[in-house]
């Protein structure tokens, strides 16, 4: 890459980092807390792969979170400029810093650039999974390389990756062919192999998610059926949760409207984190050391049971949770102070007390984003909308050409198993609908600007 094309990647990364200039600080969230302690503890986080706390070590160094949102920002500019490479006719600054600019302008990209978090990796691996799978031939060798590793180790930073991945190999196995689909099964194998070894090392399971069925049984119990499994098997069954028959109401379909909610707290998140949940406190009401991973074991089986005596019941809430993502895409819980928590700080006070205070002295800490960035989202929606009519009209155009309409479908494909392996297993949040679906409007202006480049040709 030469130094004008570089420097474009670098400003539009710039561009990409927006939200983060404007708060005067990198964005968090409550789970940031968790990564940063992956390497200051170092601590092995029940919930969360050992993958993205560590590799956001090697850029911050426990100094400052500003050279992680960097690399997220040069990361999906670069990615952007091989799409344009591979799919859209060619790229050039001018072509590249204009997309970067769309982007940036009316989509919620930068909110999940500027945000110290694994979302960041959600368009990164779905990007370069599309161009390994169907742009390879633009590609150098060293090119594909470094989208395989980027894809291999985005996909083991957050387990909603693993069955995205898994999707979009298998469309490009049937478009494009066992060769194509093995550039994707290599990153895909190799993040297998990163849990399954993080995970033997620090959780003593070669598992991909030693604790994840405590997370599936907070959703059937924000659902429903596992409530009903536990009133039908207990105490019979022996289950710790037994202790709490006839007292789940207030942690299932029914807990936000015995609470006082916010528009973003589920039923789930109640389950799984309020301090009075039957998987935070035992039988006495004493308080459960690290309660979703004490009761994984039982929540495998009230699952494995819940599936056997509803399949029906569970396979709609998970279709209908899938949807609800789908519609989820608002930015706002990247903004709010609620959501920060005081453990944020407290892990960045572990870098240097002036860090901490420059945390503290950011729009986002100090509760003032909503004012300033909500007046600047109002475009998103229709972009949004409009990018997703000119996806699918343009896939449609290009029909003859695999490798374009591989882009259109890819994009499509990744939003849905975005949404399915979020929304269904995990529960619907603004934030994963946000991270992926501004990817159409991307692979809009790919297409569009691969037409316009060939009416020129003739």
């Amino acid at each position: 890459m030469g130094l004008r094309p570089a420097l474009s990647v670098a400003a539009g990364g710039l561009m990409l980092a927006w939200p983060a200039l404007l708060s005067g600080y990198p964005l968090v969230f409550s789970d940031t807390a968790a990564f940063l302690h992956q390497t200051l503890g170092p601590l092995m986080i029940w919930d969360k792969p050992w993958i993205y706390g560590p590799i956001a070590s090697l850029l911050h160094w426990h100094v400052t979170l500003w050279p992680v949102v960097a690399a997220q920002g040069l990361i999906l500019s670069h990615l952007l400029w091989l799409l344009l490479r591979a799919f859209g006719g060619g790229a050039s600054p001018g072509r590249h810093l204009l997309l970067c600019a769309i982007v940036a302008a009316l989509t919620a990209a930068p909110f999940t650039v500027s945000l110290v978090m694994p979302d960041a990796l959600t368009p990164a691996v779905t990007l370069a999974a599309l161009l390994l799978g169907f742009g390879r031939a633009a590609l150098s060798r060293g090119e594909a390389l470094w989208l395989g590793v980027l894809a291999a180790l985005g996909t083991a930073a957050h387990l909603s990756h693993l069955p995205m991945l898994g999707a979009l190999a298998v469309l490009v196995l049937l478009l494009a062919g066992w060769r194509a689909a093995a550039w994707l099964a290599l990153p895909l194998a190799g993040a297998a192999a990163l849990l399954l070894a993080t995970n033997l090392a620090g959780h003593g399971r070669p598992s991909l998610s030693p604790y994840g069925a405590t997370f599936l049984l907070a959703r059937m119990v924000a659902n429903g059926p596992a409530l009903r499994t536990i009133e039908a098997r207990c105490p019979e069954a022996g289950w710790a949760l037994c202790a709490f028959k006839g007292g789940l109401a207030p942690f299932g379909p029914e807990a936000c409207r015995l609470r006082d909610c916010p528009r973003d707290l589920l039923a789930s998140d109640i389950f799984l984190w309020d301090p009075a949940s039957p998987v935070n406190r035992d039988e006495a009401g004493q308080p459960r050391f690290l309660g979703g991973r004490a009761l994984s074991g039982e929540a495998r089986a009230i699952v494995a049971e819940t599936v056997a005596r509803e399949p029906l019941a569970v396979a709609g809430h998970a279709l209908r949770d899938t949807f609800r993502q789908l519609a989820a895409n608002r930015v706002g819980d990247t903004l709010e102070r609620r959501h920060i928590g005081e453990g944020v700080l407290g892990a960045v006070a572990l870098f240097s007390e002036a860090e901490a205070a420059r945390l503290r002295a950011g729009a986002q800490w100090r509760g003032a984003m909503p004012e300033l960035a909500v007046p600047l989202l109002w475009p998103q929606a229709p972009a949004l909308l409009l990018g997703a009519g000119a996806l699918a009209l343009l896939g449609w155009r290009a029909r003859r050409d695999r490798a374009l309409l591989g882009l259109a479908l890819g994009i499509g494909v990744g939003i849905l198993a975005n949404a399915f392996a979020t929304g269904a297993l995990s529960g619907p949040h603004d934030r994963y609908g946000a991270r992926l679906t501004w990817v159409v409007l991307a692979g809009a202006f790919v297409l569009a600007a691969r037409e316009m480049r060939g009416r020129e040709a003739r």
